[in-house]
Formats: structure tokens, C-alpha cells, sequence
């Protein structure tokens, strides 16, 4: 089924608070969504950020970024009080997100939820400890220890901690017992909030499309709990870092120092660490974006030390290996392959027998190569993701912007349009093309300037910054949307109709059957109603409908019996006259005139009562003259 989808970062919804959160800007996204007609909510990762404020580069594969973290809904709970939070300081300026800021003020408010919920748990909180022990406890510990070491990462931690010595581990759980506790709370609150929000969205006919990075930052509660899964020395120090090697686009290449895998040893626990990570990503979102998928295949190394990425080699990953291992613990997972880049004949065997869809960008596309593969014309196969733009790339319109004369005439004879309504008829071409799944950003469809540009790649600063205000978000721009879907066969269909079968009635010729009990709860009156009793004398209670029939708003309260006592037929004489009434109305509508019978009955001596009325107040009606006429 051909769908649609918009990539809009949580972190880029609009709010009060200095950053996008869980909150009620993300449900009317989800309401946007759903009335433009759209199935994918497409999103960044979820966890929190660390080195130059990049999702890319966190703390943990599975922890939630607290910035997201509504604080309106810690209020309804009684964790907060309004002025805990809304009388801080939380922006400098609207238009982008100050991390600086947020790193201070954020986790003070949280500090404070966490007081209160001291002295009052929730629910659940020791149930989502233990389903998450294995690896709660580690980020929690981890997160401690950086606060009291003023946000070192952990390698330049005194070594009995950064080597995890027994000894020093055990103090250190004592010494930050509280502060362990306040972790574990903020991420219980986390996935409480985003629990509510994906069912609400899925409820919605909304499906998220979550990003996952291949690789994981070297600061983070991954590397320092479980050194073994990556290649470092004696000293935990990376060997290699990653990266990708010097293109047109990057003279230098892209240095990204992540540390790699150790893939033999991966390759000896079955692959037992990915299983258990994609298994964890796939209860956060529907479908899971894959980054730097090639990597799988063969993947760049760069030594450690190094200041570019000029400088490297390819080694082999462990293939579609790793996928065949996962998919026959988990079974059949939704995953898009990010195979973007240098891409060889082996990354495309891998992709074509792991059988995932990969991305076309068709911002990559216009460079008067007719046989681009990132032309719509050009798609092979429907088995794949459209792109007008990913989180990397420029805004539409910035692209525009930048792009050479050779590049904007070839654009405008293949889109067939204006230099300035490219930007429009390349979401339009997107949306056209054969690809199961047209996606654009959000910037795109607010013909955002090139300051909107949520990440440039190799540079530290200036991104992950890009926000939305609430009105962006239109009814006519849902409207637009909602027909560009339904034009090119990608709306979302309503759901059908929940058929209710009747019960079958019992065969009155089977007379050795018993007849099938009836499924309604008998309604007996109780002994002690529960109810209020107005009068006295006549007891009341809600009779509440039965299981099996959809519930009924403003229950009618009825009388309840002590004993139940045949009810006297009441007097005939309003049944006789109602009955006549209907009678006579359908003698002079429907009888026949051939039966006159039935109007020669001897009446009542209230009939000619009744009719006397209607002939005096039609003669009184009558006019007397044309002219009063």
C-alpha cells in the first residue's frame, strides 16, 4: 500500500520550555497528521544527547532524552506545582534551542518531581526497574558518577571507576544511591509519557518510523559497562574510530569517532547484544530506521588520533549474518535500510537478500545525469523510501538557494516548472514516483529557509536547532496535504466498520435443544442498594448496560424492588383511545374507500370532542376574499 510520512524531530515541536516535548504540541501533531491523511510520524532518536547536542551521540542506546519530558503532565500528577517550571528561564530566543540552558534548568524541575514523588510513588515504577534491569542500573550509576565528576566523560574518571573495579563500583552504588534512584525515576516517567503519545498516535491511524544509529558514542554507559563489545585496547582506549572517507561533497571526509565493533566477538554470542537492542528499539517505534546501513557489509576506519578522516581503511562487517541471527530470535522485524553514500555491488547483495527497503533522495538526484538513481524515473523497484530530504541535508529551499545554474535548469526541465516552484513540485515528483513510501520534512511543506537545517554533517555547533510554532500547523496546510496524498494514492484509509455478528436464535424445530441463555446479566434487585435512595420508600440504582453492548452515557436510574410483584395491567381506556387515534389517521391516509366499516363503529363520547375543535379552527382559518389573499 503506497504511503506518506513527515520527518519532524520531537525536539522541533512547539513549546514554552525551550525544547519540543511529549506534551500537548506533539499530540496535535498527531491530530495534523491524521487529519492531512498521513501514515508515518518520522522521527530522530529518542535518546538523550551528549557531545555537540547530536541524538547521534548519547549517553546510552536505550535511555530517553529527559528534555522531552512534559512537564504539564508531571503537574496532573502532582509532582509538580506550576510554578516549579513556569516561572524559569528557558529561552533566549523562540526561533531556536539554547542546549546550554536547557543542560542546567531541565534536570533542577526534575530534581523536584522526583522530591515529590518520594513521598509519592506511582505506580508500576518497581515493575519497570526490574523489566529493565539489564541495563537501568548501569545507565543510572553512569549518569551519577558524571554529575559528580561535572559531566567528564568517563574515561578521565579515577581509574578504579573508569575501569569498573569491583570495589569502587559497590561505594559508588551507596555513595549515589539517591541520586541512582532519581535516573531511574526520569526514565520511567520517559517511557510513560511516550507510551501514552505512540498509542494515541497508533490509535490515530499513525505509525512512528524511529531513527537508530549504527555505532554508539565512546561516552556513554555502553562502552564503559561492556567494553568487550568494542575494539579498544588494554586501556578501554579506541583502536579505530569510524567515519566515512573523503567524497566531492567532503574533501576530508566525515570523522565521526564513534568507537567500533569488536564483530568476532559478537559473532560468538550470536549476536545476543543486537538482538536485545533491536528488540528494545522495536517496542519504541513501528518501523526502524537503520543508519549507515552499508556499514554492515564493510565499514571505514580511521585511526584514533586522527584529525580527519583522509585517512583510512575498509573492513568487513558481519553481512546479512547478523540480521539472519536477530530475525530468528525476534522474528520478522520493520526496518528501512539508511544505504545512502559509497555504496558497492556486495552492500547491494546484502540489502537484496536481507530483502529491507532502502532510500532514494532526490536531492541527490539533480545533477543532469539523466540515469541518477535518485530520479523518480529511475526507481527499480516500489520496494523503497523516497526522500526529498533527510535530517542531513538542506531545507528545499535552501537547497535551491545553493544550487548552480547547471543544477537548477536541469531541475526546472525535468519538474517542468519555475525556479521558484521547485521546491514545491520536488515534494510533488516524490510523492508521484513508484516508492511504497513518500517522505519530505516538515520544513519543507513550510517552505522553510535554509535556516532550518537540522544538522550539516562534520560540523560542531549549530544544529539539531531547528522549531516549529504551533501556527505552522494549519487546517489549510493539512487540507494541502491531505490532497496531495489522496491524488497520488497515498491517504490513509479510514478504518472499516467493526461488524458485530447477531446471535444466533435458537431452531424452534430442534426441540431437544436446549434454547441458548440469553448473554445479558440478570438485573436483581440487591438487598442493600448502594445507591441513593430518593424516597425512601422507593429505592433507585444504575442498571449499567450489559458486557457484550457498547457503553451508554447517562445511565437511567430506575426503581428497585425488595420483592419483585406482577404489575395490574393499567386502565384500558388511554390504550383504547390511543389505539383509535392511530386508526382513524390510517382510515383517512391508507384505507381504501371500499371499507367503510371500520368508520361506522359507535364512538366514544369523546370522539366528537376531539374533532369539533379542528372544523371550528378551520373555518376561522378560511379567508373571506380573494383580496385577504
Amino acid at each position: 500500500m503506497r504511503k506518506s510520512g513527515i520527518l519532524l524531530h520531537i525536539s522541533s515541536l512547539p513549546s514554552r520550555f525551550g525544547i519540543g516535548r511529549m506534551g500537548r504540541a506533539a499530540y496535535d501533531f498527531v491530530d495534523f497528521l491524521h487529519m492531512s491523511e498521513t501514515a508515518y510520524w518520522q522521527i530522530l532518536p529518542l535518546s538523550p544527547t551528549s557531545y555537540g547536542d547530536s541524538p547521534y551521540q548519547s549517553f546510552s542506546v536505550y535511555a530517553g532524552n529527559p528534555y522531552f519530558i512534559d512537564f504539564y503532565a508531571l503537574e496532573e500528577l502532582g509532582l509538580l506545582a506550576h510554578e516549579d517550571y513556569a516561572s524559569r528561564l528557558w529561552q533566549r530566543n523562540e526561533a531556536t534551542i539554547d542546549y546550554e540552558l536547557l543542560y542546567r534548568t531541565n534536570i533542577q524541575v526534575l530534581r523536584r518531581a522526583y522530591k515529590n514523588f518520594k513521598a509519592k510513588p506511582l505506580r508500576g515504577y518497581q515493575t519497570f526497574k526490574k523489566n529493565n534491569a539489564s541495563w537501568l542500573p548501569d545507565y543510572a550509576l553512569f549518569m551519577a558518577l558524571k554529575d559528580e565528576h561535572k559531566g567528564a566523560s568517563w574515561d578521565a574518571w579515577e581509574a578504579p571507576l573508569a575501569m569498573r573495579e569491583d570495589a569502587a563500583i559497590e561505594e559508588a552504588k551507596k555513595r549515589l544511591a539517591d541520586e541512582i534512584e532519581l535516573y531511574c525515576f526520569i526514565q520511567f516517567i520517559f517511557v510513560q509519557q511516550w507510551s501514552a503519545l505512540k498509542k494515541y498516535a497508533n490509535d490515530n491511524q499513525v505509525q512512528i518510523i524511529g531513527d537508530m544509529p549504527i555505532y554508539v558514542a565512546y561516552d556513554s554507559a555502553d562502552v564503559w559497562c561492556h567494553p568487550e563489545l568494542f575494539a579498544l585496547d588494554e586501556n578501554k582506549t579506541p583502536i579505530e574510530v569510524a567515519g566515512c572517507p573523503p567524497d566531492p561533497f567532503s574533501p576530508t571526509g566525515q570523522l565521526w569517532g564513534n568507537p567500533l565493533y569488536d564483530w568476532d566477538y559478537h559473532k560468538k554470542t550470536g549476536y545476543k547484544w543486537w538482538a536485545q537492542r533491536l528488540k528494545y528499539a522495536a517496542s519504541l517505534y513501528d518501523v526502524i530506521r537503520i543508519d549507515h546501513f552499508r556499514g554492515f557489509e564493510s565499514y571505514y576506519t580511521i585511526p584514533y588520533g586522527n584529525a580527519d578522516a583522509t585517512e583510512g581503511k575498509w573492513r568487513k562487517g558481519p553481512n546479512k549474518n547478523l540480521f539472519l541471527a536477530v530475525k530468528k530470535e525476534l522474528g520478522e522485524l520493520n526496518i528501512i535500510a539508511e544505504d545512502l553514500g559509497f555504496i558497492t555491488p556486495a552492500v547491494r547483495k546484502m540489502l537484496d537478500a536481507l530483502g529491507y527497503p532502502g532510500m532514494k533522495v532526490l536531492q541527490f538526484g539533480f545533477d543532469s545525469d539523466p540515469s541518477n538513481e535518485h530520479l523518480p524515473h529511475n526507481f527499480k523497484t516500489p520496494h523503497c523510501i523516497a526522500y526529498t530530504g533527510t535530517h542531513d541535508n538542506e531545507t528545499l529551499k535552501g537547497w535551491l538557494a545553493a544550487a548552480n545554474k547547471k543544477t537548477i535548469k536541469y531541475a526546472k526541465n525535468y519538474l517542468r516548472c519555475k525556479k521558484s516552484q521547485i521546491p514545491d513540485e520536488m515534494v510533488a515528483a516524490c510523492w508521484a514516483s513508484i516508492a511504497e513510501t513518500a517522505v519530505a520534512q516538515m520544513q519543507d511543506f513550510l517552505h522553510a529557509e535554509p535556516s532550518g537545517r537540522m544538522n550539516t554533517p562534520s560540523t560542531l555547533g549549530g544544529n539539531w536547532m531547528f522549531r516549529t510554532r504551533t501556527e505552522d500547523f494549519t487546517p489549510e496546510l493539512a487540507k494541502e496535504i491531505r490532497k496531495l496524498n489522496r491524488v497520488y494514492g497515498r491517504a490513509v484509509e479510514p478504518p472499516a466498520p467493526e461488524v458485530i455478528k447477531p446471535e444466533p436464535k435458537p431452531d424452534p424445530d430442534k426441540t431437544e435443544e436446549k434454547p441458548r441463555p440469553s448473554r445479558r446479566r440478570k438485573i436483581e434487585p440487591p438487598a442493600k442498594p448502594s445507591a441513593v435512595i430518593e424516597p425512601p420508600a422507593k429505592p433507585t440504582a444504575v442498571i449499567a448496560a450489559p458486557a457484550e453492548d457498547a457503553p451508554v452515557p447517562g445511565q437511567m436510574e430506575i426503581p428497585v424492588q425488595e420483592e419483585p410483584v406482577a404489575q395490574e395491567t393499567p386502565a384500558a381506556k388511554p390504550k383504547r383511545t390511543y389505539t383509535r387515534r392511530k386508526a382513524k389517521a390510517a382510515s383517512e391516509e391508507n384505507a381504501p374507500a371500499e371499507k367503510p366499516k371500520r368508520t361506522t363503529r359507535k364512538k366514544s363520547p369523546a370522539a366528537p370532542a376531539e374533532t369539533k375543535p379542528k372544523r371550528k379552527y378551520t373555518r376561522r382559518k378560511k379567508p373571506e376574499s380573494t383580496e385577504e389573499v
